[in-house]
């Protein structure tokens, strides 16, 4: 008993040193990398369900280095047949050896289960039920029997994580019952402002607090449009603000709050918010994925965000 309790005690301590590695890789999300970091460690495979953008993918690559674990990454697709999640066997050495092992490309999924990988299947919902079935078989048997090849056993780290977006349901299949039942499920949001500030100052170096805010700012409020089905995530401000920073550079702009300014937006020079509108052009006019029955151009939207941050909300958005 006591053994088991030093091994218990010393997996926990393993654990918890990983934790603190992986929040160096992170603004913001505590919670998520515990939940994630725990389901894992007790042996679970997981779904994580949440719109683009909300650092599903970054959460994983940081517990996966930070654990020396491999990551394999596959997209889910019409065109992720279980052969393709599989493996399959050289065709020019089949037609002068035919079908053996010593042929036979190992696909992510047997890499992964070799290796004691995790195996992460992003847009979860749009691979083929056929394919979602070969998986079912990995996660519930730990093992998948491959012709010609034998039976693939699944070292003790091996993982399925995958990964939906539940807003989009263009292309996408029912998950079977069979499946859900095996997986656990993290839902994820977007992150507070504070937090968005923080990841695209970290990302883009910037050191104008002042269009990290705005940035922030005008982005999230592609979200809250009842026009708009869905909003860009904080990849669009990180855009917006090094497009921006660009476009001042080259156009001789100022940009004000280099330090941080409680200056309201309307009273901010009229050439910065033109760099501003131009970057949110092309940074965000495709991250906005209107509603069918809206009467707006994505531009249109964004004019009418621009202007209510800009024009007619003197106190939004002050950094600092």
């Amino acid at each position: 008993m006591d053994q088991i309790h030093r091994t218990t005690a010393s997996a926990a301590a393993d654990v918890r040193a990983v934790r603190q590695r992986v929040a160096t890789h992170l603004v913001g999300r505590e919670r998520e990398t515990d939940l994630l970091l725990a389901a894992v460690a007790a042996g679970r495979d997981v779904l994580i369900e949440g719109p683009p953008g909300t650092s599903k993918s970054t959460l994983l690559r940081a517990i996966t280095a930070e654990w020396g674990i491999p990551l394999l990454f596959v997209e889910g697709n019409a065109d992720l047949t279980p052969t393709r999640l599989v493996g399959h066997h050289n065709p020019a050495r089949v037609l002068r050896e035919d079908y053996t092992a010593e042929n036979f490309v190992a696909g992510p999924l047997v890499e992964a289960m070799r290796s004691g990988g995790f195996l992460y299947v992003e847009e979860f919902n749009r691979a083929p039920e056929d394919t979602l079935n070969t998986l079912l078989t990995a996660m519930a048997e730990r093992s998948i029997t491959v012709p010609t090849v034998g039976t693939v056993q699944a070292a003790d780290t091996f993982r399925v994580v995958a990964s939906m977006n539940p807003y989009d349901a263009v292309g996408t299949t029912r998950m079977p019952t069979s499946v859900a039942d095996r997986m656990c499920r993290l839902a994820v949001g977007y992150q507070d402002e504070d937090a968005e500030r923080g990841i695209v100052a970290r990302r883009t170096g910037l050191t104008s607090a002042r269009l990290v805010a705005d940035a922030v700012a005008l982005t999230r409020a592609t979200r809250e449009r009842d026009d708009v089905r869905q909003g860009s995530s904080v990849r669009g401000a990180i855009d917006v603000a090094l497009v921006a920073a660009q476009l001042a550079a080259m156009r001789g702009t100022e940009i004000p709050g280099a330090a941080g300014s409680g200056m309201p937006p309307r009273d901010l020079p009229a050439d910065y918010t033109g760099v501003v509108w131009d970057a949110m052009v092309v940074a965000l006019s495709g991250r906005v994925h209107l509603d069918e029955i809206a009467e707006q151009t994505a531009e249109g939207v964004l004019r009418e965000i621009w202007e209510d941050h800009f024009l007619l909300r003197p106190a939004a958005a002050a950094p600092g």
